[in-house]
């Protein structure tokens, strides 16, 4: 059984939606056992983490940063690291924010940089952009064209409903693609 675990924080309900949208992709795949932490249960969850294949990291973006909460718990991992605990691992990432860009990007490479200095291997979206034609659609998935990870943009005055299907597709995906690859990079070990 190939684990996957998603590590996220969420400030307003925006990104747990995408964190369970995530799991759904992740779930899709026969074989696969995934796990949704809140970043608030990680020290009561450490096992899980230690034991994942793969570990998908959310947070919103805030002031064009992931969010305290989230740095608490890379601050958190320190010790893992130090001990290579995640070294092989697959990662990927995950985030939102209120405005169209909101710097959304420098949060997908925080979480890539912080997997590499884990000795992670990270694992991107794989989706070409969408929204970016004459026929395109704000329905698209990948409809803010990102590589690294799966970005959301929800308007600042809507609740977690206000999470667009083609965001929630787009985050499914990841999850989905995240999972096939742990299978594969699993069978190779």
């Amino acid at each position: 059984m190939t684990k996957i675990a998603i590590v996220y924080h969420s400030g307003f309900g925006h990104t747990k939606i995408l964190a369970e949208a995530v799991a759904d992709g992740a779930a899709t795949v026969a074989g696969s056992s995934v796990h949704l932490i809140a970043v608030d249960e990680v020290e009561a969850k450490a096992d899980i983490l230690d034991a994942a294949d793969a570990i998908i990291f959310g947070s919103p973006t805030y002031m064009g940063s992931a969010s305290a909460k989230f740095k608490e718990f890379m601050e958190w991992s320190s010790k893992i690291w130090y001990v290579r605990g995640w070294a092989d691992k697959l990662a990927a990432g995950f985030t939102a924010s209120a405005s169209q860009s909101g710097d959304k990007l420098n949060v997908l490479i925080q979480m890539a940089v912080f997997a590499a200095q884990h000795g992670m291997v990270w694992v991107g979206a794989n989706l070409l952009p969408g929204n970016n034609t004459s026929k395109g659609s704000p329905e698209d998935l990948n409809r803010l064209g990102s590589y690294l990870g799966a970005m959301a943009q929800n308007n600042a005055d809507q609740g977690p409903e206000g999470v667009t299907t083609a965001d929630h597709q787009t985050a499914r995906h990841l999850g989905q693609r995240v999972a096939e690859a742990a299978v594969r990079w699993s069978a190779g070990k």
